[in-house]
């Protein structure tokens, strides 16, 4: 069970699309889905070794030759096979995970709280009322061919420029943000799905990160340090049932003569 002191890792999901689901009362639920695929602990980083405590998650499995010599030998030393993906989660010394583990989607429960952080679609070159939310000029009387303009950027002669950070037409979207506080309505462990409620930053098959919402109360029953996937133990093949003990023949009769 996480404390509001204890930090937890977070996950990196795979952004699978939006549908809904509907509640026991009939009312629909809109959600995104999200896939967890193989969240394998690749490395820790500890306060003696590096100065702060985090753990290394990689996520999707890459083809080796797509990945660069160093980073073979990286995920050779975790005996891990290479990932798409590789991130850094900060949590506390108590948080830490063992290399090679593998965290599953049950690592959030169904009513808790979460923060997503994603890459936005990219918009390309955005004018000011497309960017900005302006409200552009008047449609008629006096305005010609500039409807949607943002209207004078300068100042006078002092200070004759334009300041820094002006609201102005330019480049929109693909920007990292992070949507705070987004419920969790469903997870499946065995497709690896988490479902929240809204939506979430970033375009469908994009990677985000999942982690405990900073601004929400913990559930009490939350998995610590993680929600690891435990190996099966092997089947014990029952042993096949003994066959009876043939009964010895009975030892022949050695004819006597005269006898036939």
């Amino acid at each position: 069970m996480a404390t509001a002191q204890q930090q937890r890792t977070g996950l990196v999901a795979q952004k699978v699309g939006m549908t809904r689901l509907f509640t026991g009362e009939g009312d629909q639920v809109p959600v995104t889905v999200l896939k967890v695929d193989e969240c394998r602990v690749i490395a820790q980083r500890t306060a003696d070794s590096n100065g702060y405590t985090a753990i290394q998650i990689g996520v999707g499995t890459a083809k080796v030759k797509n990945v660069s010599k160093a980073m073979r030998g990286h995920f050779a030393k975790a005996k891990v096979e290479p990932r798409k993906k590789v991130v850094e989660f900060r949590v506390s010394p108590d948080a830490l995970v063992d290399v090679g583990a593998e965290i599953t989607a049950d690592h959030f429960v169904p009513g808790q709280h979460v923060d997503v952080t994603g890459v936005t679609i990219g918009k390309g070159f955005a004018g000011g009322m497309k960017r900005w939310n302006f409200g552009g000029l008047r449609a008629t009387h006096g305005v010609s061919v500039s409807h949607r303009s943002h209207g004078s950027t300068g100042n006078r002669q002092d200070p004759g420029r334009t300041f820094p950070g002006k609201k102005m037409a330019g480049h929109l979207g693909a920007e990292q943000v992070t949507t705070l506080n987004l419920k969790v309505v469903q997870v499946d462990v065995d497709k690896g799905l988490i479902m929240v409620k809204g939506s979430v930053p970033g375009s469908d098959g994009g990677w985000v990160l999942i982690r405990d919402a900073v601004k929400q109360s913990k559930p009490k029953d939350l998995p610590f340090p993680a929600a690891i996937r435990t190996a099966a133990a092997p089947a014990v093949e029952a042993a096949p049932p003994e066959a009876p003990a043939a009964e010895a023949p009975a030892p022949e009769t050695p004819a006597t003569e005269g006898e036939g």
